[in-house]
């Protein structure tokens, strides 16, 4: 697990999209998983500004999204279909063929989950996750207490998850209570993970997958087994690691020792 903390958000966003342009230019049939909310937009911005300058082809790009509602139309606004659509796959050149997001109105909803697994497998995996993280320690849709080994899934969304998915549902709105993810052991299997996280509120959520104990009752910090994860992180989410000033340190001098690779 890589620690790298960015004076802003937009510089962690940037860096982010970058990562991703360069593992599709040098794999243009790459496989992405893509995470919804507030925290990916900016990348999704960046990548279609990209495409616009004609920098990225994402013509055999196959893409496998996180989750979505459970009984939500694609077309309803609060949808993951939506958002993906508004944010990205509306804006670049994206075969619809290779887009996989959850089928929220599945009628066999475990049916639905091991089919989505089977398309990950058949797609050879997935090249790079991207991850927000919720205030509980979740990635995905796993909440606490959620299996460290999980698969694809419908889960029960705890009470301040609903609460914080609120604000994307009109006021007379029921946020769902369930959700079908992909699990974490689905997660564990990308070969490289990029985490994002922005503000003080995901502060004491980083501290805690970063530099406690890997339990269930923090998923995301299963993150620490996994052998390509990078955290990006502004300053206010790096503000609770004991450890800040090491990290940066670590970071500062390994792009030094790069930079004069890159010059012999």
């Amino acid at each position: 697990m890589e620690i790298i903390i960015f004076k802003d958000s937009a510089s962690a966003s940037l860096y982010a999209a970058n990562e991703i342009t360069n593992l599709i230019s040098g794999r243009p049939d790459a496989v992405l998983g893509l995470a919804t909310g507030g925290t990916p937009v900016p990348i999704y911005e960046e990548l279609a500004r990209k495409y616009q300058r004609q920098e990225l082809d994402f013509s055999k790009v196959t893409t496998f999204n996180l989750d979505e509602y459970w009984g939500l139309s694609p077309i309803h606004p609060a949808s993951y279909h939506y958002f993906m659509n508004q944010h990205l796959f509306s804006r670049v050149n994206l075969d619809p063929a290779r887009i996989h997001i959850p089928n929220g109105l599945a009628m066999d909803a475990s049916q639905e989950c091991l089919q989505y697994e089977r398309q990950i497998a058949e797609a050879g995996g997935i090249d790079l996750q991207i991850l927000g993280i919720g205030g509980e320690g979740h990635v995905g849709f796993n909440e606490p207490s959620s299996s460290l080994s999980s698969r694809t899934r419908i889960k029960t969304l705890i009470s301040r998850t609903r609460e914080d998915n609120k604000r994307f549902f009109k006021e007379d709105e029921e946020v769902p209570f369930h959700v079908l993810t992909m699990g974490v052991g689905t997660i564990m299997d990308a070969k490289s993970i990029l985490l994002l996280a922005f503000g003080k509120g995901k502060a004491e959520a980083i501290a805690r997958t970063v530099e406690g104990p890997v339990s269930a009752r923090i998923p995301a910090s299963i993150l620490q087994m996994h052998p390509k994860t990078k955290i990006l992180l502004d300053e206010e989410a790096a503000s609770c690691l004991e450890l800040r000033d090491y990290y940066q340190y670590v970071y500062e001098n390994k792009t030094k020792a790069d930079r004069i690779s890159q010059d012999k």
